[in-house]
């Protein structure tokens, strides 16, 4: 019998209480900084950059902006410059230095409503080919942005004349193992997980998961497309395995009834692809372990090749706050550092041991 310390903890190493509404948060690559954004009730933005100095999260930069920002990501930018790309609830997207941050280094309308949430790729190291972003937006429309080209997206996923549009939540990138393939998965409200092929330019799979989907990730951006987790409104979540596809069944998955409410996001650990935590609507973090079946495929009736899901198994859960925890980010550099914030107008820097072990 393992004894209950032999398992990772989740320990709350700093809480931050913040004067704003804090939507996300994210760690800076190669620093000890993060950066928050969010909005003051007065109805403006704001970025602020932390350090952690002492056990303590020191403010070292803080910008007020015209409109409230919804999502971030460094994931376009290259780790000399860390640029940071925002998505706002004016429909803006904007390129920042953080050295810098007065004044966008790009900016374009990229839709008529809110972004709500963006995602990078093509930088950092990872994932190969062209540094990309995609955003999500409440107008229904998934656009992929090149930082390097003005004004157009170079690719947008929008519904045909005469269908009705779904407020698109969640976006993320996978299959980037190359400089040709890229897909991008989005999430809808009513449900939907759609899969684009960005190499194609076609949809190359689509699934309900009968409530609202808040948060889609590959386990990998930069790999074959391995596994992919949709968390929804009712506290279950679905890990597809996503190495065959079927022509009718699509792809094997596993679902799991985790929190009593919404899981609001869903990160992989940096460092292990097989850990991911799930963050819920009443201010609880779940911490999982995927494991694989003994065989991935097999043949089905036809002689088809046909998936085979895994399970999923609770490593850890604690309870940090009475709110929603609406962002989470694990740190690039270092195994076990964990960013979250809330709606409780706090961010917190969380330390998570054991993950070697298990």
């Amino acid at each position: 019998m393992s004894s209950p310390l032999s398992k990772p903890q989740i320990i709350a190493h700093i809480q931050k209480s913040l004067n704003y509404t804090v939507f996300d948060s994210k760690w800076i690559p190669c620093s000890a900084k993060f950066v928050c954004l969010g909005n003051f009730p007065r109805g403006s933005g704001v970025i602020q950059i932390y350090e952690v100095q002492h056990g303590e999260a020191q403010l070292v930069t803080e910008v007020e902006k015209p409109k409230s920002l919804k999502c971030g990501t460094f994931g376009a930018t290259t780790l000399q410059q860390r640029h940071i790309a925002t998505g706002d609830f004016d429909g803006n997207l904007n390129i920042w230095s953080l050295e810098a941050p007065e004044a966008p280094l790009y900016a374009v309308k990229a839709h008529r409503e809110i972004v709500n949430s963006i995602d990078g790729v093509g930088g950092l190291g990872i994932g190969d080919g062209a540094p990309e972003i995609v955003t999500g937006s409440r107008d229904g429309t998934v656009k992929v942005w090149d930082p390097r080209q003005k004004d157009l997206p170079v690719a947008n996923m929008e519904p045909v004349e005469g269908e009705t549009k779904r407020d698109c939540w969640t976006v993320a990138f996978g299959h980037a193992f190359n400089d040709q393939d890229r897909c991008v998965c989005a999430g809808y409200d009513n449900g939907d997980v759609k899969l684009f092929d960005l190499r194609n330019m076609s949809l190359r799979w689509e699934t309900n998961i009968k409530n609202g989907v808040c948060s889609v990730e590959f386990d990998r951006k930069d790999i074959d497309m391995n596994k992919l987790v949709a968390t929804s409104l009712e506290g279950k979540f679905h890990v597809f395995d996503m190495r065959t596809q079927h022509p009718s069944k699509g792809f094997a998955s596993v679902s799991e009834k985790a929190h009593k409410s919404t899981i609001w996001q869903v990160r992989h650990l940096p460092q292990n692809r097989d850990i991911f935590m799930t963050a819920g609507g009443a201010g609880n973090l779940h911490l999982w372990k995927y494991e694989y079946p003994a065989k991935r495929s097999k043949k089905d009736s036809d002689g088809v090749d046909v998936g085979v899901a895994g399970s999923v198994s609770l490593l850890q859960n604690v309870t940090l706050s009475s709110q929603p925890i609406a962002s989470l980010d694990w740190s690039p550099d270092k195994q076990g550092l964990c960013l979250c914030s809330g709606f409780d107008q706090s961010v917190r820097v969380l330390i998570v041991t054991k993950l070697n072990v298990v």
